[in-house]
């Protein structure tokens, strides 16, 4: 029977969902998750006022969003002392991610990024029919200097950089980010992902520039405020750049109970200042766990550590599976040279404790 065809770009693409869900673990393995530490959500959960102001916008969950995201964009103008014309807000930084490759990114144009950097952004590459170029990491970070050499050689539509970096944890101090930024091409774009950076140490995030019409920042609801279910996250820019994003963007996509959640998560530091808190105290528990094991943790300025195995990539893939099996649901680079890791994600402390019960087993396994 003959079908109605795909366009060349979607025929060439692979059936595919890019991650793999300890929900999905749990359908293959049979195995309940006992401790879900490998999504870099926040188990801490959002503040009880966000939950409160949830609660009573229930009730009006049959009124479409406003189209306009207003009144979060005017909050999230105050928060970050720019104007509501130098923000954007979308689906999570994966929803802006797919407006951004998809407004500067024609069929064919490159792209740079890091080897083994957040693949979502390469999925939307393939998806727009661009030309995936990369760089390796080096000694565990993004190469700046790598990626400025190739940017100033390949001259390409988009450049990526996450810092706070995932999937390594690894950052650079905004002098360096400020340098890279003036040395790139101007006509070039900068995405600038920064989901982690409430957990990052001062002196990582450089000061917002909203008169560079070729950056554009993002950052989210999904982390250390706990909301990644609702799908919430903001792109800051220079005007004219953000206000292109009405040309593609999905006006009703970010729902009415997402935008009252984040603009009440907004409104709570102090819960956010607890959470960072605690994600802190959380990566040295991981740390030390990591170290009780003869492991090395990596230096992390997110809400997650990404811990050295000692080995190759298949080895610490098969410590993947084994603490899969034993209920214990984390990831891991699969970049060559990083995959000799696996990522864990802060949890509660008692999933955290489950993570120090299993872990020796799971290495032992690993060795066979």
């Amino acid at each position: 029977m003959l079908r109605p065809p795909l366009t060349p770009i979607a025929t060439a693409l692979p059936d595919t969902v890019p991650f793999v869900g300890p929900e999905a673990i749990e359908r293959q393995t049979g195995v309940g998750i006992r401790a879900r530490i490998g999504a870099n959500e926040s188990p801490f959960g959002p503040a009880p006022s966000v939950i409160a102001a949830m609660r009573e916008a229930a009730p009006q969950v049959w009124k479409y969003c406003d189209p306009e995201n207003f009144d979060l964009r005017v909050a999230l103008a105050k928060h970050l002392g720019v104007g509501p014309e130098n923000v954007a807000v979308g689906e999570g930084i994966d929803g802006l991610m797919n407006l951004i490759v998809r407004l500067y990114v024609a069929p064919g144009a490159a792209v740079l990024t890091s080897l083994g950097a957040y693949p979502t952004l390469n999925y939307h590459v393939a998806g727009f029919g661009g030309r995936l170029l990369t760089v390796p990491y080096q000694v565990d970070r993004e190469n700046l200097s790598g990626l400025l050499d190739a940017a100033r050689r390949e001259r390409p539509a988009l450049v990526y950089l996450c810092n706070p970096d995932n999937p390594m944890g690894t950052w650079w101090d905004a002098a360096e980010i400020a340098r890279f930024i003036d040395a790139l091409p101007e006509t070039t774009m900068l995405l600038l992902d920064e989901a982690y950076g409430e957990t990052a140490p001062a002196g990582v995030l450089p000061p917002l520039d909203i008169g560079r019409p070729n950056v554009i920042r993002t950052r989210t609801f999904s982390k250390a405020y706990g909301l990644a279910g609702m799908r919430c996250g903001y792109a800051i820019g220079e005007a004219a750049t953000i206000r292109a994003f009405d040309r593609v963007r999905n006006h009703f996509g970010v729902s009415r109970m997402a935008q009252v959640a984040a603009q009440a998560a907004l409104g709570d530091q102090d819960h956010l200042r607890s959470v960072v808190a605690r994600v802190a105290e959380g990566r040295e528990r991981i740390a030390q766990i990591a170290r009780d094991n003869g492991l090395a943790p990596i230096p992390s300025a997110t809400n997650f550590v990404t811990i050295d195995c000692g080995r190759d990539g298949a080895h610490a893939l098969a410590v993947l599976k084994a603490l899969a099996a034993r209920g214990v649901f984390v990831r891991k680079p699969m970049a060559p040279g990083l995959d000799r890791c696996v990522r864990i994600s802060v949890g509660l402390p008692e999933e955290l404790e489950i993570v120090a019960e299993e872990l020796p087993a799971a290495l032992r396994y690993a060795v066979g």
